[in-house]
Order: structure tokens, then sequence, then C-alpha cells
């Protein structure tokens, strides 16, 4: 890799544009909005919890079932990005645990934002402004969730819808590309 366009396309190719990884998070959200309906909010958040840990995994294996190897080139410089943000992903889910000790809504508001927030951060990783458009989608819902004092089923329907929106929109604008590696 040489440039920084030449990182994003190869992390575009690799994991479809990040529309797996989209997929896979409104999964868990989705899963926790079933969970939310049926049984109480904090089986929701460990399921929300739960299903975040195989958000990775998932978008993987699902770029490999359509046709993309799933894996950036070794020495791909924004590697070390995905990475950070990883860690700080983890600190936000210890903050959003804190603050459900005080509101159980709370937690899933905070990761509104902290997901919300690791998007605008993927705009640089895939080199595509939509995540700057489904950070801003999670963040203006997560405020408005929280002003209606909205229930935890709600809030996790609308993060999963939010992504599943994102997922279709990151989708169409990839299938038509040959997944040539630097060309997607």
């Amino acid at each position: 890799m040489t440039t920084v366009t030449e990182a994003q396309a190869d992390m575009r190719h690799a994991y479809y544009g990040g529309a797996t990884g989209i997929a896979a998070s409104a999964i868990a959200w989705l899963t926790a909005a079933i969970v939310a309906s049926m049984a109480n909010p904090r089986a929701a958040m460990a399921t929300l919890f739960i299903g975040g840990m195989f958000i990775h995994p998932g978008a993987v294996l699902l770029s490999k079932l359509l046709g993309r190897p799933g894996k950036h080139e070794k020495g791909n410089p924004l590697a070390g990005l995905a990475i950070e943000s990883t860690v700080w992903l983890l600190l936000a889910i210890a903050v959003a645990f804190i603050a459900s000790f005080l509101r159980t809504e709370w937690f899933f508001i905070a990761m509104l934002l902290t997901i919300g927030g690791r998007y605008f951060m993927f705009a640089t990783l895939y080199g595509l402004r939509v995540y700057w458009a489904c950070g801003a989608a999670l963040a203006l819902a997560a405020f408005g969730l929280a002003a209606l004092n909205a229930s935890t089923a709600l809030i996790t329907l609308t993060g999963g819808l939010i992504e599943l929106t994102f997922t279709a929109i990151v989708f169409r604008g990839h299938s038509s590309i040959p997944s040539k590696r630097g060309r997607a």
C-alpha cells in the first residue's frame, strides 16, 4: 500500500465495503430487541454484548461467503486504525455498562452513541461518506430516544433498523463492483 486511497480500496474489497459488519451488528441489535420484548432489559444487555463479540467473525464469514477475502492485505496502514477503534469501543462498553446502573436503558443509548461514533471513523477506514450518515443517524436516534424516555425494546429495534438500512445502502453500492482487490 502506498496511498490512503489504495488502503481504503483494500479494506472495501476485503469486507464488502463494510456492509457485512453493519449486517452482523444489525443482527445483534435486532436479536437484543427480540430479547427485550420477550424477557427483560438486562437479558437484552447480555444479548447485545454477546452478539457484539460475534460481529467481526460474522462479518468475515459473510464476506467470504460473498466471494471476498474477509481479510485486508498484510501491511495495510489502516489496519492499526481498525484495531485502535476496537480498543476505544471496549472502553466505551465499560462506560455504557456503568451507566446501566443508573438506568438500564442508558446502556443502549450509550451503545448507540458509541457505535455511531465508531461509524464516523469507518468513513476514513473505508473511504465512504455513507458512514458519516450512518453514525449521525445512530447518534440522533440516541438523543431522540433518550428525550422520549424510550423502552429498551424500542431503542434496540431502532438501532437494528438503522443498521439494516445502511447495510442495504452499502451492499447496493458494492454489489455491482467486481471483486478484484483494489477495485471495490
